[in-house]
């Protein structure tokens, strides 16, 4: 079966498409540079097209196994041209992403015993409140009963936030008072999400990025006191990462993949930025799938990540 399958509604890819434009134009205005008046696929291309994969926020790793990969193509095709490189470009990142398992294009599947408990994580400020009611909006949409728990209790901004979109989806939410301890928000929120026979718990964690310890501590406290309502809570650890930063991004990655067992991904602001190569980096980077991208302000524009869609998207 071809790498590329149809998937998306036309509409929702015509959104994607926009929210890469910015990644796009300035991906391929640093590649038209660096094949300018070359016609061969050489040595000197390719250090200017890793140049190119680097400063798109690919990534150093993932960005010499793309290098790695065309060079094998050129040792065996002896001359490719550059008018070729856009076609194996798209062809390596591709093939790169398809031996992950990330980016499937398939959304949560409720399990028949519910509640299905969703944690998420990530630093104030990279969109986990907008994420999480986007989340709560698309699972009601569904038909799901949805319930929200206020965690990130060191900050009365965040529990405000929370509320503003359990008001605009419409979905109860549980919360205490700022400075409350986190567990306790998200032991009540457990309790009356069973009490609600709801399908979906969504909690809310502190975006403080603090040393590793703290982070783990805090972190491994909420799951233990989740766990005394449902045993095996949560279900899904979704960290959430602000694809505009970048580098950035890969960071945060690596500081909360370090603190706590994260299970699923979600980048957002990817339509404001040129930086969305970070995507292909993060995917094959910490091979957890990429659940979610932010491709727009809109209620609608949390997508399913699909890789096969990314890349025609990225090189359309």
């Amino acid at each position: 079966m071809s790498f590329f399958k149809k998937i998306f509604s036309s509409e929702k890819k015509e959104t994607l498409n926009k929210g890469l434009e910015k990644t796009k134009s300035s991906f391929f205005t640093k590649l038209s540079k660096a094949v300018a008046g070359k016609s061969k696929v050489d040595d000197e291309v390719l250090d200017d097209l890793e140049e190119v994969l680097v400063s798109s926020d690919v990534g150093v790793k993932t960005t010499i196994k793309i290098i790695d990969r065309i060079e094998d193509r050129v040792a065996k095709d002896k001359y490719l041209g550059t008018d070729e490189l856009n076609k194996i470009l798209r062809e390596e990142i591709a093939g790169l992403l398809s031996e992950t398992n990330v980016g499937e294009g398939v959304d949560y599947e409720i399990p028949k015993t519910k509640p299905y408990v969703l944690m998420v994580v990530g630093v104030n400020g990279v969109g986990k409140t907008t994420t999480i009611g986007k989340l709560a909006y698309q699972f009601k949409k569904k038909g799901l009963k949805v319930v929200l728990g206020a965690a990130d209790t060191f900050r009365a901004a965040a529990i405000d936030q929370l509320q503003v979109w359990a008001d605009r989806v419409d979905v109860p939410i549980v919360k205490q008072s700022m400075g409350s301890d986190p567990a306790s928000v998200a032991f009540d929120a457990l309790q009356s999400g069973v009490t609600q026979d709801a399908d979906v718990i969504i909690i809310d964690t502190a975006g403080r990025l603090h040393n590793k310890v703290n982070l783990m501590n805090e972190l491994s406290k909420v799951k233990r006191v989740m766990q005394k309502v449902i045993g095996d809570a949560p279900h899904d650890v979704l960290l959430v990462l602000d694809g505009s930063t970048g580098q950035n991004a890969f960071e945060q990655a690596k500081q909360f993949t370090a603190a706590t067992e994260v299970t699923s991904l979600a980048v957002t602001k990817l339509d404001g930025t040129a930086k969305g190569g970070v995507v292909i980096g993060i995917s094959d980077q910490f091979q957890i799938p990429v659940k979610y991208i932010g491709v727009g302000e809109g209620i609608e524009d949390l997508q399913v990540f699909n890789k096969y869609e990314f890349v025609d998207s990225f090189f359309k």
